[in-house]
């Protein structure tokens, strides 16, 4: 293996993507970059802030220019602020999807991840790395599961936090985002021609750490 390498993965919302790819970083002593909590931040600093969803809008060139991210010991910091909590709720789940359309919201994100990426190795997960953020790296996964099984995850995770939505509603919400993701006009989610599918449906998370763990020793 490379002294620098990257490894790419993408998949759908509620996959386990960013589960897998913090134990996976552990593993293999690297950095993980949770690109997905980029969009949320950024998503959810235009919703607090009443910055128009609108590429060709003023205000939202002007907060990208004040808007800093970064990750600090597994925490993310918008603005020198912790925001682990507050981008996690399921409103912001989807005002990540609806900034992530924004041209100008990618080419800055997408920019800092690539620079990222030159400098050391890591692990990111999103929806479109593979294809476009880390188009030459040298490992890429797409993580899958059925839209029932991600939903009962998600609908989990919502119960333990004391959240109120139905089972039903969460699924409509996976399924709508899954959507949004696959019908983007700008990089929409799909898989890249190199990659490698793992399906983690009815599998638990140490298995399929070990199986994508498989995948970077073999092809090394």
């Amino acid at each position: 293996m490379e002294n620098i390498f990257r490894i790419a993965i993408d998949g759908p919302s509620g996959a386990g993507k960013s589960t897998i790819a913090k134990a996976v970083a552990k593993a293999l002593n690297i950095d993980y970059i949770d690109t997905g909590a980029m969009y949320r931040a950024v998503g959810f600093k235009m919703n607090r802030d009443g910055v128009p969803f609108d590429a060709d809008d003023p205000a939202l060139e002007a907060m990208l220019a004040n808007t800093d991210i970064d990750f600090v010991r597994g925490d993310i910091i918008l603005d020198g602020e912790v925001v682990n909590d507050v981008i996690r709720t399921p409103e912001v789940s989807m005002l990540a999807s609806q900034c992530s359309s924004l041209a100008p919201v990618r080419e800055k994100l997408v920019e800092i991840q690539r620079g990222m990426g030159m400098r050391k190795s890591v692990i990111m997960d999103g929806r479109d790395i593979g294809t476009n953020v880390l188009k030459d790296a040298e490992f890429k996964i797409f993580l899958t599961a059925s839209a029932e099984e991600r939903a009962s995850r998600r609908f989990k995770e919502l119960q333990e936090k004391g959240e109120t939505q139905t089972y039903e509603e969460v699924l409509e919400d996976i399924k709508q985002r899954d959507y949004n993701d696959m019908t983007r006009e700008l990089n929409p989610l799909c898989k890249a021609d190199d990659a490698i599918e793992v399906d983690t449906t009815g599998h638990g998370i140490e298995e399929v750490v070990d199986t994508v763990l498989d995948i970077i020793r073999n092809e090394e």
